[in-house]
């Protein structure tokens, strides 16, 4: 079984564009590779502005297909449900209470690069788009960085709707098991309290009856503590917010991880996604102003969250678990001949029932006391642009002015080895809490916390964050040393310091006797002396984002 090409995805938007006052089509931007990104908005009245939508009092369901392009079911289900809307005037109720914001094709350019040959674990469909973008980049890897020029277009139209219910369709890879689709939905910490309640009490329960009802039983989405192994029990975790799902958590919006099961055949996958997607409009349609009202309370409370306490990293416990009832089939793991390793061998025609440990438990690794703002220097434009692109509201400072500021001074700083996602992440973020006054250049940025993206504001912005700006590099020119001294210079220097301060040789040789190493080291010796002395740079490893505890008056 086929799916359509880029080129043929175009020519059926535009025709069911021409087709029904219903459906327009639109782009959103344009593909490193100077490629439309295509759009579908459709809406029962005709109505395709966001302005007129919300005043209708509609919900909006954004729903994204091929952000990795390989894993295409999300654009197929969504083309046959707009079909029969539009050729057979079926489904049409579905569209009463609720407004659908849709994205064919989110990498476009992979999408361009379909072969036979992309996905080796993957049953159709014949050719089938790549991972990644023109320029290698995960674009699910994406969202709080915003390093793609797509996933910048991608933020501009998610603030200009601002929509209601997030459904990001993929494929999933892994071992084999019965179920054709598995899901997330942030339920577990890192969401607005009351989405989760909901997501977990009513939209979960609703959506895992309606797919039963339809043929199509469901399963959180499978990850094993090994990998290929059931037997071994199932994990999961909060996501971070470089992932749709979890970005959404930040954004008080509720998203829903789809993932089909690869191995299953194309057709049956696109079915189970079709059948998703109607049961999710089901329930969004009845339940739309309870959803309009938790998604409001959800902002209110996210602007309220100056002086409070929030978890910005978490961690699964390996010792809790429940005990669940897991549709797999039977497998043998057979010592490979070739390898030497471990061979799963699946036998998708024995469907077999595992009860297994569930570790489901997470809690917060990490909680940060919030400030009342941040301030970013305006020399740090690249974190300002960023911010901005998540919607985040900012004051600026008309004139250079002298705050008194809490801020990080790192320690032990250190990055992986090898590049993830186009950047050098840092593998250990440590630091002491120091505060200090800061001079803040006219232009520079006020982030109060109490507005409505606080959640991605603070992920964003402390350093000890999964997805933070610090971990990604942004400001990693802080950790650099730039001046330096010459020996013969640093020489009589360093024994006129100890001649205005004894007790500064006694440190130096407990300095020495635990570095016996720099004994013949005599530039390692002077830069002890160099780092206390009035000459050294007193800015690096500093953070240069302030943490403003009282209000500013400017």
């Amino acid at each position: 079984m086929a799916t359509p090409d880029y080129e043929q995805t175009i020519v059926f938007c535009k025709k069911l564009d021409s087709a029904s006052p219903m459906m327009h089509y639109a782009t959103f931007g344009k593909s490193p590779q100077g490629h439309d990104l295509p759009l579908m908005i459709i809406d029962r009245n005709g109505s395709f502005i966001p302005e007129e939508v919300r005043e209708s009092g509609k919900a909006v369901l954004f729903i994204e297909a091929g952000i990795h392009s390989g894993e295409i079911e999300g654009k197929d289900a969504m083309f046959l449900l707009l079909r029969d809307m539009v050729i057979h005037d079926q489904y049409l109720d579905l569209l009463d209470h609720v407004s659908i914001v849709f994205i064919p094709v989110f990498n476009v350019d992979g999408h361009k690069r379909s072969s036979p040959y992309n996905r080796i674990n993957q049953n159709g469909p014949e050719e089938m788009g790549w991972r990644t973008t023109a320029t290698n980049l995960n674009l699910n890897r994406d969202f709080l960085k915003i390093d793609a020029p797509e996933m910048a277009a991608w933020h501009q139209l998610f603030q200009k709707w601002l929509p209601d219910f997030f459904i990001d369709i993929h494929t999933t890879d892994g071992a084999d098991y019965q179920y054709m689709l598995t899901y997330v939905m942030e339920i577990r910490g890192n969401m607005d309290e009351g989405l989760t309640q909901w997501a977990e009490k009513e939209y979960i329960p609703e959506m895992i009856k309606g797919m039963e009802e339809a043929g199509f039983p469901v399963f959180e989405y499978v990850a094993f503590r090994r990998w290929f192994d059931p037997r071994s029990g199932l994990r999961t975790d909060v996501a971070p917010p470089r992932l749709s799902q979890g970005y959404m958590a930040l954004q008080n919006r509720p998203g829903l991880l789809v993932e089909t099961h690869m191995l299953k055949p194309y057709k049956d996958r696109v079915s189970s996604t079709l059948e998703l997607i109607k049961t999710t409009l089901e329930f969004i349609n009845e339940d739309y102003e309870k959803l309009l009202e938790l998604n409001r309370l959800a902002d209110q409370r996210s602007a309220n969250l100056a002086g409070k306490k929030l978890p910005v990293k978490f961690t699964r416990s390996e010792e809790d678990s429940v005990m669940v009832d897991f549709l797999g089939v039977e497998y043998d793991i057979k010592k490979s001949e070739l390898t030497g390793g471990d061979w799963f061998i699946y036998h998708s025609d024995r469907p077999a029932t595992y009860t297994l440990p569930f570790f489901n438990k997470v809690e917060a690794e990490t909680e940060i006391k919030l400030p009342y703002a941040y301030i970013v220097p305006v020399q740090w434009k690249e974190v300002i642009d960023r911010l901005k692109l998540h919607g985040v509201e900012m004051d600026t400072l008309p004139e250079e002015e002298f705050i008194t500021v809490e801020t990080y001074k790192f320690k032990n700083p250190q990055w992986r080895n090898f590049p993830y996602e186009g950047r050098h992440v840092m593998s250990n973020i440590d630091y002491d809490e120091v505060t200090k006054e800061m001079i803040f250049p006219a232009g520079s940025v006020v982030v109060p916390v109490n507005q409505r993206a606080a959640r991605v504001v603070a992920h964003a912005l402390e350093p000890k964050a999964e997805d933070s700006f610090v971990y990604w590099g942004f400001f990693d020119p802080v950790f650099e040393r730039k001046e330096y001294f010459e020996t013969y210079v640093m020489e009589p220097l360093a024994t006129e310091m100890i001649k205005e301060n004894p007790e500064l040789e006694k440190e130096f040789k407990a300095y020495m006797e635990q570095h016996p190493g720099l004994k013949d080291n005599q530039w390692g010796q002077l830069w002890w002396f160099y780092e206390r002395s009035p000459y050294y740079d007193k800015m690096k490893d500093i953070y240069p984002v302030g943490r403003i505890i009282q209000p500013l008056d400017y």
